[in-house]
């Protein structure tokens, strides 16, 4: 349980750096690129962002906070490293879906700006990310 939670904490930390990648980012696209339509705003922008900060997130997960579970193993290289990577988007992305639509809520019922709300819905997503990263992504290997 220990292990977990020292796991949980290097994984709150290092969130912190994909929440700013996506955070400027976002602010950039939303500010300078597409500055016209509620489109580009509040869905291609926090799109973009998002995946941005995911390829910054799992480089990190897959060489800081799963270290033991991804570099010890006989099948690392880049085929693993890639396909892992294909999982973790695909897995982040079903959970930005749902991150959007409370970005989108949020949005509707306070009208704050859209980098506001992305950070809220953020808040609401971590656990849940961690807990498929855990349990599916980085799971630990069964030992015979």
């Amino acid at each position: 349980m220990l292990k977990l939670l020292k796991r949980y904490v290097k994984y709150i930390g290092t969130s912190a750096v994909g929440t700013i990648v996506d955070t400027v980012v976002l602010w950039l696209l939303s500010d300078l690129v597409f500055t016209e339509g509620y489109w580009g705003e509040y869905i291609i922008s926090p799109t973009i962002s998002f995946q941005c900060a995911v390829a910054v997130n799992f480089t990190i997960a897959y060489f800081y906070i799963w270290r033991d579970r991804t570099l010890t193993r006989s099948d690392r290289g880049k085929r693993r490293f890639f396909k892992l990577f294909l999982t973790y988007d695909l897995s982040c992305s079903a959970i930005f879906i749902l991150r959007l639509g409370v970005m989108l809520l949020i949005e509707k019922f306070t009208g704050w700006d859209v980098v506001v709300c992305n950070l809220l819905a953020m808040c609401f997503s971590g656990i849940l990310n961690f807990t498929i990263e855990n349990v599916v992504i980085f799971k630990k290997k069964k030992t015979s």
